[in-house]
């Protein structure tokens, strides 16, 4: 007879209390290797009889059983049963996740035979402080499987003997557990068999794209998913990476398979290469669940969004009418309304040549058009290289936040007379087919801060759709946003109703310099908060210098020829000095949630567990400096005191997810809720299931949510 030792035991500590454990877990490792050598010098059955528990199994008592009696050449199977005293304690999965113990398992068997890995039920999360642990709580059975040689002899077999070692924790305390087995027959394989989770008989593939893992699961497309969560066997994946155990996990369905996508971080001394395969379990929810094993293979990251619960991705065509109504709605914005009505009435005041309207609107919807598609394009491009970007990602770069605020500089000049641009529309003059392509470009440019209803549910699942449908989704937005004009060049009955050209319209055009002039103080705002005071003023030192040189190079100027050459040349310098003075001032100041009223909690997937852990009602919401949607809703429906007073009274929990500068963990997370960008607003009842609010607050919408909470606690 020999000695089998069946080894399955990964610890990740983290925390004060595990890593005492680990510790007494190197002891129990050295005593174990000074057991082994006297294994040379003992026989087997001795060893058995001589080895004794140090810690023993109060807290969760485990016994062997065997399966009736083994047969040479067949599977036999031996099941472990770990029951707590109580159920305050749990035990661990083979892979513990950031914190705990796996088993560690010998077992004394016959030269020959084999002894194969342990299946386990499906596991269960823990989040425990900012750490994931993968644990069984309640009775848990592991079955063995034990092969015996095909010429084993089984008659007459003394029972099978062993030494397991394991953790038993509660929410506090981490206890070591070790037992000597003897094993015994009975039990009820059959039930027992029945939850370990089945191994699908398709291979899944799995690809690390910068530090996200995908995982391609096979799994019919006819079948319900529920809570799912994705267990990795494999703890390290090379490069120094290992899996983010906490984070957001993200699921796509394309067809007849489901893929995840989890994020990775790196930790230092690992420089093992990729593993050949990756193992693990996915969840289904209920207790349900599958085994596979991935091999390197290309995973998409496109295909329907796969909802927990009932919701279900909109049809296609649905979600395209939904693009179309929310780029036609990003015309009554602050930013954009100003250009579109100075384009119209350019339009008007070039005449009543039909043929001309039309090219110009066909231009003006080209440049629309190829502005959102371009940047939905690239969104998806990225999505596909692993970055976790969605709608106004761009909006998180400082760079590009100074490029429009010194763009909205621009047309708020232009639009008080400052200097004008031939053939553009908004500089009053007749337009031109360039000029109305570049007045789409800027207006689709200047549209990106903003967000709404609808495009939030198309734009959503732009970002998990096949390429080509997410594509023709955010060309879908490019055209709703021209539509109004496309409209007024093509059908002679609204062009008839915009009003005559006269005096009148130089004046309009002046007033429109009012919302661009709002536009410019946000955008302003936007970048003391994302780069500080010194970053703002340079940034603004760039603006005027690009002013003061379309100013001299403009035919409306006062001055003409060479003598304004100069002090055109004198502004660019201006703003050239200023652009390098931006790169040495960005000081990114600190964010500081206690502005808010409601003394919100910062976000993070553990916060929130641990909020919706506490059994008291949870109000998540996500927010952006640069997205004018958020602060309009803060100001009507969140900082307000009858709000703060209903959060008092109901005990619930505010949670913020600031996504102004970008955020993986956050982005990942509105991906999994169908959000492409903020506004994102999600209620939780005490011990229920997310609820999302629509994107337009109203001022009674929260204190009326809190009231039924504190209603319903009574």
């Amino acid at each position: 007879m020999s000695k089998s030792r069946l080894s399955v035991m990964v610890t990740v500590p983290r925390a004060g209390g595990v890593t005492l454990a680990r510790i007494m877990d190197v002891s129990l490792a050295r005593l174990a290797a000074f057991l082994l050598a006297l294994t040379c010098l003992l026989p087997a059955a001795a060893i058995a009889q001589d080895r004794t528990a140090r810690f023993g199994d109060d807290n969760i008592s485990v016994e062997l059983v065997a399966d009736g009696a083994p047969t040479p050449g067949e599977e036999w199977l031996l099941a472990l049963r770990f029951t707590p005293s109580s159920e305050e304690w749990h035990g661990y999965w083979s892979n513990p996740g950031d914190a705990g113990q796996g088993m560690d398992l010998q077992l004394d068997l016959p030269d020959g035979w084999q002894v194969g890995k342990p299946l386990y039920p499906v596991p269960q999360t823990l989040l425990i402080g900012g750490l994931m642990n993968h644990i069984f709580e309640g009775e848990y059975v592991v079955l063995v499987p034990v092969t015996p040689g095909p010429d084993a002899a089984v008659m007459n077999l003394a029972p099978v003997t062993g030494f397991v070692e394991y953790l038993a924790c509660t929410d506090r305390i981490c206890v070591p557990q070790d037992a000597v087995l003897r094993a015994q027959s009975g039990g009820n394989f059959d039930e027992w068999r029945g939850r370990i989770a089945p191994i699908l008989d398709s291979e899944a593939g799995f690809e690390i794209s910068g530090e996200r893992l995908r995982i391609g699961i096979p799994l019919p497309a006819s079948m319900d998913l529920g809570e799912l969560h994705l267990f990795l066997e494999t703890s390290t994946l090379g490069n120094g990476l290992r899996p983010e155990y906490a984070a957001v996990q993200t699921w796509i369905r394309d067809g007849n398979l489901l893929v995840a996508e989890l994020p990775l971080e790196r930790t230092k001394g690992d420089s093992a290469d990729t593993p050949v395969r990756i193992e693990g379990i996915l969840a289904l929810g209920d207790g349900q669940g599958v085994r596979f094993m991935a091999t390197p293979a290309d995973v998409p990251l496109e295909g329907v969004k796969a909802f927990r619960g009932p919701r279900e991705t909109p049809p296609f065509g649905l979600l395209v009418i939904a693009a179309l109504v929310g780029g036609l709605l990003l015309n009554i914005m602050p930013c954009v309304f100003p250009i579109l009505s100075l384009k119209a009435l350019a339009l008007a005041k070039a005449g009543g040549d039909e043929g001309a309207a039309r090219r110009d609107a066909l231009a003006y919807t080209a440049g629309v058009v190829l502005a959102c598609a371009g940047l939905g394009a690239l969104i998806l491009l990225l999505r596909s290289a692993g970055q976790q970007v969605g709608w106004a990602f761009q909006l998180q770069e400082p760079a590009i936040v100074a490029i429009l605020f010194a763009l909205a500089a621009l047309i708020t000049a232009n639009f008080l007379g400052l200097f004008a641009v031939p053939g553009l529309a908004i500089s009053g003059g007749k337009p031109s087919s360039g000029g109305s392509f570049a007045t789409g470009l800027l207006a689709a440019f200047v549209a990106t801060p903003c967000t709404g209803p609808f495009m939030a549910l198309a734009l959503g699942a732009a970002l998990v759709l096949r390429p080509i449908e997410g594509f023709a989704i955010f060309t879908a937005l490019g055209v709703g946003l021209a539509l109004p004009f496309l409209l007024v060049g093509f059908v002679p009955a609204f062009r008839q109703r915009l009003p005559k050209p006269g005096a009148w319209m130089e004046r309009f055009r002046r007033w429109m310099a009012l919302p661009m002039g709002l536009t410019l103080l946000a955008l302003a705002w936007l970048l003391w908060r994302i780069g500080g005071g010194l970053f703002l003023l340079s940034a603004t030192g760039v603006a005027a210098g690009l002013v003061y040189f379309a100013g001299m190079i403009s035919p409306e100027g006062r001055t003409s020829g060479k003598s304004r050459m100069l002090p055109a040349l004198i502004g660019l310098a201006m703003a050239a000095v200023s652009a390098i003075g931006m790169v040495r001032t960005y000081d990114p100041p600190i964010a500081d949630s206690a502005q808010s009223i409601l003394d919100p909690q910062e976000f993070s997937a553990a916060n929130l567990a641990a909020a919706r852990a506490s059994g008291q009602p949870v109000f998540v919401w996500f927010t952006a400096d640069w997205c004018i949607t958020c602060k309009v809703n803060e100001s009507v429906g969140i900082e307000r005191e009858e709000t703060r007073a209903a959060f008092e009274e109901a005990g619930v929990i505010a949670m913020r997810g600031d996504w102004t500068r970008r955020d993986d963990d956050i982005a990942a997370f509105l991906s999994q809720q169908g959000a492409a960008g903020v506004p994102l607003y999600l209620w939780y009842p005490a011990g229920g299931d997310a609820r999302q609010l629509p994107q337009v607050l109203t001022p009674d919408l929260l204190p009326d949510l809190a009231r039924q909470e504190a209603a319903r606690s009574r």
